[in-house]
């Protein structure tokens, strides 16, 4: 009928009144915790569920746009902290709340270091979890009750300059040296991505350069330092060396 209002069924134009989410997790009770920690705070909340990192990146390319990012780092597919760079990777400005099963404070501390908004543990009660999401959503950063910075070390900063460097790279550079990570030639990559192998042979090139490495198994070797068990062990042998 002529001068009727038009309203739009797709729920995501309703982004003026209701808080959208981007949920990162593998576990299907914990997707349900988090998903009733949203709701008990912003009960109209828009939420989207993703079970892998691949996912997630569909998700956020597909230009809906999110409030906050929850997210699980240990999710398949992915090796420390890629998958958190990745998506920040994507849209650096996109708040990004860590609940995670890994409480060591070396790695509260480089997922911070690697632009989280903020980390809480799988373990908090209901009531931290939704008070943590609310204060991230506010602006404000959020750490574990209790946390302390680990000393500096050699190892801590190496790992930190190597987040860096791999969020300098292209998405497509990322999924690149993930197929380095994994063995694959650069016939196997081109297959994989449906490109030539003359374009792959240059993701390699620029990737080594951004690295700072000359060859694929410094790569990967360099790539190591920024896994969970590098950081703990680094920081096991740092206190074993402790007078």
């Amino acid at each position: 009928m002529d001068g009727a209002p038009m309203h739009s069924a797709d729920p995501w134009e309703a982004r003026t009144v209701a808080a959208s989410f981007l949920v990162v997790d593998d576990h299907p009770l914990f997707l349900e915790a988090l998903e009733l920690a949203i709701h008990s705070a912003y009960p109209d909340a828009l939420i989207v569920e993703a079970t892998s990192i691949a996912t997630a990146k569909a998700a956020i390319a597909e230009r809906r746009t999110f409030d906050l990012v929850l997210l699980d780092l240990c999710m398949p597919g992915t090796r420390g902290f890629q998958g958190l760079i990745e998506l920040r990777t994507l849209q650096p400005k996109l708040p990004v709340l860590i609940v995670s099963a890994l409480e060591d404070s070396r790695i509260v501390h480089e997922a911070m270091t690697c632009g989280a908004a903020g980390f809480i543990a799988k373990s908090a009660r209901k009531a931290a979890l939704v008070n943590a999401i609310s204060e991230v959503m506010a602006g404000s950063i959020v750490l574990p009750a209790g946390y302390q910075p680990p000393s500096s070390d050699t190892a801590a900063a190496e790992a930190a300059d190597m987040a860096r460097r791999f969020a300098s790279l292209t998405p497509q550079q990322q999924r690149v040296l993930q197929m380095l990570r994994q063995g694959m030639l650069n016939k196997q990559i081109a297959h994989e991505l449906d490109v030539g192998e003359t374009t792959v042979k240059a993701h390699v090139s620029e990737i080594l350069r951004k690295l700072h490495v000359a060859s694929r198994t410094q790569a990967v070797i360099e790539m190591s330092k920024i896994d969970f068990d590098t950081l703990i062990a680094a920081g096991v042998g740092a206190q074993s060396r402790t007078p």
